[in-house]
């Protein structure tokens, strides 16, 4: 199950992890730094391929970043 306030939580965590702003992440993902701070409000979850592509990018697993589990890659 897509635990979506984890999401949010993991998602601010790797980008303040690797010192990116909001501004520079979206740059990364192509989208606006309004659309990364919804996602780490949780007002709006980035689509599929996204996701896939921020686990792929930080090199974490869908299921950490997403709340399936606790197990950091």
């Amino acid at each position: 199950m897509f635990l979506h306030e984890i999401f949010c939580v993991r998602l601010r965590q790797l980008r303040q992890k690797h010192n990116l702003t909001a501004e520079q992440f979206g740059r990364i993902f192509n989208v606006s730094k309004q659309t990364v701070s919804r996602w780490e409000l949780g007002d709006r979850i980035p689509p599929l391929d996204v996701v896939v592509a921020i686990a792929d990018y930080f090199d974490v697993s869908l299921d950490w970043l997403t709340g399936r589990t606790d197990n950091m890659p």
